[in-house]
């Protein structure tokens, strides 16, 4: 819990941990690569089309040069709004100058750095797994697993193979929202609300497939330092209360039925602030590829953990009908 507090107190002071360099990866090997081929796995998902556009369309001089080369689409077998998508796909990013390759070896062979794009979260273990032992830098999309086992599992194979991976939902970088945190924007920040869908995919824990999005925009807010969650759960909509421990309450609302959006509220000293709409993928792939080029993780992984614990203790909160469930337990 004094880490916890040192963290949480480091952010208030103005220190914002998703801008600062996280680490100088002294417990890994990586090294910032020498080469600009992305190789992506999984196209079974829209960000894979998303992603390949920008990157091989884009003049975005961000993207330093980066391009999409190659790609292997599988990708879900299983889940059927992800594996339909594929042949669809495919066309689309052959269009844009990507090589379909045979295996996921073949695309680890033939880049310098990769994009786990696999929509199937319960695959990423395996998958990122083999990344790892080749020694790419790796950003593994969202869901970063099916459940809290694999994340644990990943963060295990991290230490293993010394390597590194970025992983990150687009929404923490809503224009704004990190300046909110560190302070510059309103002053301290006191809470917060954040709303996203919510659609869930029974292979998964609930709030993982969809409601991370909204998650994150919570803790790009907060920051690290949940105690404790409760989840108020109908068919149509999630509440989740988060209590911090310097006091500060956040509060997710997912999302099943009627208009859906990404956005939020933050309440700081000075003012009330209510965030801007959604603007695309290009400032998190500009993220990616300064982790690709740096080495500098754009988010520590004690906040990424913390993120997959509370959509977890959530989950668990709404099998226990809605009681109080501690994040400390995963």
């Amino acid at each position: 819990m004094k880490r916890r507090n040192f963290i949480r107190n480091s952010v208030m002071g103005g220190v914002a941990l998703s801008l600062a360099p996280a680490s100088a990866f002294s417990k890994y090997n990586f090294k910032p690569v020498a080469g600009r081929r992305i190789g992506m796995i999984g196209l079974d998902t829209s960000h894979s089309v998303a992603f390949a556009r920008s990157l091989n369309n884009s003049k975005n001089d961000a993207f330093k040069g980066f391009k999409l080369t190659c790609a292997y689409p599988y990708g879900s077998r299983t889940i059927k709004t992800s594996y339909e998508r594929i042949p669809t796909y495919i066309k689309e990013v052959e269009g844009l100058g990507v090589q379909i390759k045979g295996s996921l070896k073949e695309v680890i062979d033939n880049s310098d750095c990769i994009l786990l794009e696999t929509n199937d979260g319960n695959l990423h273990l395996q998958q990122a797994i083999e990344v790892m032992k080749a020694g790419k830098p790796l950003f593994i999309d969202k869901p970063l697993a099916g459940n809290i086992s694999d994340v644990k599992a990943l963060y295990q194979a991290s230490q293993k193979y010394k390597m590194p991976f970025f992983t990150s939902s687009s929404l923490r970088y809503i224009k704004g929202l990190e300046d909110i945190r560190n302070g510059t924007t309103a002053g301290k920040v006191l809470g917060a609300d954040a709303f996203a869908p919510c659609k869930e995919e029974p292979s998964h824990t609930n709030f993982y497939w969809y409601g991370i999005h909204g998650v994150e925009i919570l803790f790009t807010a907060l920051g690290p330092g949940c105690q404790r969650v409760q989840t108020i759960h109908t068919p149509d909509t999630d509440i989740v209360t988060g209590v911090w421990n310097d006091g500060q309450i956040g509060i997710f609302r997912g999302i099943r039925k009627g208009a859906t959006d990404y956005g939020g509220t933050v309440f700081c000293e000075k003012k009330v602030v209510k965030l801007p709409s959604y603007s695309g993928y290009d400032s998190l792939l500009e993220k990616v590829v300064d982790f690709f080029d740096s080495g500098i993780l754009p988010v520590p992984e004690q906040e990424t953990k913390e993120i997959y614990a509370f959509m977890t203790a959530a989950a668990l909160s709404i099998k226990k009908k809605g009681a109080w469930v501690a994040l400390e337990k995963f």
